[in-house]
């Protein structure tokens, strides 16, 4: 797969989720992008077994959105907030500029890794911890992999509003309202004993808060409001999140005893960025903590990850000591919606 093939991939993955601009930007990169100049070159000639876990396109996308946040690209921004107005050949002619003018910020920009942290995945994380709340009954202990800010370590301090029912606190700073089928997770409001994350490269809710908006795609301005107010929540709060390599630190995490609590590990959309060993030598940390485990302290592993069925991600949750693997259902990459599957739990 060339750069090209990768980019028109995700332009279509772009439009299917909300955002015919990005798609828009990205099918002009893959269809006008000629070499010769250094940010062509670079992304040309990107490894071609890396575009997909690198993401270059969403990189690029970034980049570009990165200099329109920051008043780098007045054009640009002045096209961006009525595309649909502006003939492809005036859009061309702007991003081409910028790819020739900005060179620099553009190819360092390109040495990040997006770090979206799109908060309305909480809401599944939300559903999850009030349901095993209601079967376990026990406090949680969070550990995060892929904290990035911390937007989704804090997902306590939002509310979840789904059909009819409000779930969280009243002075919620965020309330997510995803569309919901299925039923609704038990009402109930977790413990958190506490909380942690860890990321290959921790971001600041203050002095990265552009390059975080600028992976939120330009012409969703709703996300880019809800994810400024959770930079305010998260600038605030300040999540304990350590840098490294997640492995290493969960097995640091597991090895801790968490006396009468539920140890909860989560990810979102972050598992499939990681080499094939590191997933392998994860699986098997948990499951052997997990084994040594009292009935009264479990473990749960919740994923939310792309395993290339569709729509959307698949929602799994594993329970230790018993080694049960539960199918929550699916959700919508950036938490639109939500299919919730869990079992219905019996007092």
């Amino acid at each position: 797969m060339t750069f090209r093939d990768h980019a028109r991939r995700q332009a279509a993955a772009c439009a299917a989720l909300g955002s015919p601009l990005t798609a828009r930007v990205l099918g002009l990169v893959a269809d006008r992008l000629t070499p010769g100049r250094a940010v062509a070159d670079r992304v040309l000639n990107w490894p071609e077994h890396r575009l997909k876990p690198d993401a270059v396109a969403l990189r690029l996308a970034g980049a570009l959105h990165y200099l329109v946040l920051g008043g780098q690209a007045p054009i640009l921004a002045r096209l961006y907030t009525a595309p649909d107005t502006v003939p492809d050949i005036q859009l061309w002619r702007a991003i081409e500029a910028l790819l020739r003018l900005n060179e620099k910020a553009i190819l360092a920009t390109l040495d990040h890794a997006p770090q979206t942290n799109e908060l309305r995945r909480s809401s599944v994380i939300i559903a999850t911890a009030q349901w095993l709340t209601a079967a376990f009954d026990r406090p949680l202990v969070l550990s995060e992999l892929g904290s990035s800010a911390g937007l989704n370590l804090i997902w306590d301090h939002y509310a979840l509003h789904i059909n009819g029912q409000h779930h969280g606190p009243t002075d919620a700073a965020l309330t997510l309202t995803p569309d919901w089928h299925g039923a609704p997770p038990p009402m109930v409001r977790p413990v958190i004993r506490a909380r942690a994350g860890v990321d290959l490269n921790p971001l600041d809710p203050v002095t990265d808060r552009l390059r975080l908006l600028s992976y939120i795609w330009a012409d969703q301005r709703d996300r880019l409001d809800r994810t400024s107010h959770a930079l305010d929540l998260a600038a605030n709060v300040r999540p304990q999140i350590t840098r490294g390599c997640a492995i290493d630190w969960l097995e640091q995490r597991l090895s801790r005893p968490l006396p009468q609590s539920l140890h909860l590990v989560y990810h979102t959309i972050m598992w499939q960025y990681m080499g094939a060993d590191l997933q392998e030598r994860g699986q098997a940390l948990l499951a052997r903590a997990g084994a040594k485990l009292r009935k009264d302290e479990p473990l749960a592993h919740l994923s939310m990850e792309d395993d290339g069925v569709g729509p959307g991600a698949k929602l799994t949750l594993e329970l230790w000591p018993s080694g049960e693997c539960i199918d929550l259902g699916r959700a919508d990459f950036h938490g639109a919606w939500v299919d919730w599957r869990a079992p219905a739990l019996h007092s």
